[in-house]
Order: structure tokens, then sequence, then C-alpha cells
């Protein structure tokens, strides 16, 4: 039985003998697989130095489309998104309604701006409103920026959700 040193230098020996049976032979072919790569190098930088405006404009025209590509992605893709939003909804439990005349009076908030405000809530636009009431456009505008700063709103449909939250209007 060989033992793994054994082996090693049974492949030791037969490496030496055959690179010295046939040195030569190897010489040559690693001469000239040296010489044929220095030739390719040379070859391909002699095309490259008379073609290196082509090249050039090839390299920049690639970076333009890449450019151009990116771009049309980026404007063409939607900036949608989604959000959810989960809000509370109070409902009466039927009966009259009746309003809350403590939060009415703790707000400040008159009876013609409850008007307006039963008015709005109903999908009225200013200038309707304007008309039922008999008053003017600018007087309309004026109870609505009351009351969004009465309730602390920003917008028409807050200060109708705040509103009926509060039971002003039904």
């Amino acid at each position: 039985m060989a033992y793994p040193s054994d082996w090693l230098q049974m492949t030791s020996n037969a490496f030496s003998g055959f690179y010295h049976k046939h040195r030569q032979e190897i010489l040559y072919g690693v001469s000239l697989a040296l010489l044929l790569f220095l030739l390719r190098w040379l070859e391909l930088r002699f095309l490259i130095l008379d073609h290196i405006i082509e090249i050039y404009v090839g390299a920049i025209a690639l970076l333009f489309t890449g450019l151009g590509i990116w771009l049309a992605h980026k404007l063409t893709t939607p900036k949608v998104e989604t959000r959810i939003v989960e809000r509370e909804v109070f409902v009466t439990a039927g009966g009259e309604f009746t309003v809350n005349e403590g939060e009415r009076m703790r707000l400040g908030i008159s009876q013609r701006e409850l008007e307006v405000l039963q008015l709005v809530a109903q999908g009225l636009s200013n200038q309707e409103v304007a008309e039922r009431l008999f008053v003017s456009l600018n007087t309309v505008k004026t109870h609505s920026s009351r009351i969004f700063e009465k309730l602390e709103v920003r917008s028409r449909t807050q200060a109708v959700e705040r509103a009926r939250r509060l039971r002003l209007i039904a």
C-alpha cells in the first residue's frame, strides 16, 4: 500500500522526468504563446488608436442612450400613492335631532353661522348659500372662514364632519 508521501514523490519524479525530456518543446510553446499575446495586444492597441474618435462617439452615444432611457422611465412612472385612512363615523340612533347648544355656545358659533354650516353640509356652493339666505357672497365667505376658525379645521368637508361629531348639525 502506497502512502500519500510516496505518491507525491512518484508524481514529482514523473513530472521532473517529463519536464527534462520535453524541456525545449515546453519553452518553445510558452515563448510562442507570449509572442502571440504580445502581437494581439499590439494589434488591439493600434486598432484602438486608429479608431479612437469612433470609440469616443460610440461611448458618448451609449451614455446618452442610457440617460434617456432612465429619464423617460422617471418621467413616465406615475407617482400615485395609495393611503388608507380609517375614521370613526358617528351615526345618530334615529329619532329627532337636537342641536347641542352647550357645544355651540362654548365654540361661540352664531345662529347665522350654524345656518351657513347646515347649507354647506347639504352640498351647496357659497353662491347657492348666499342666494338661499339672501346675503352677499362675501358674507357667506366671512361666515365660512369664521366657522373654520372656531371648529379648527381647514376645509368644508372637515368642518361638516366635525360639526356632525359635535352634534351641531344633522
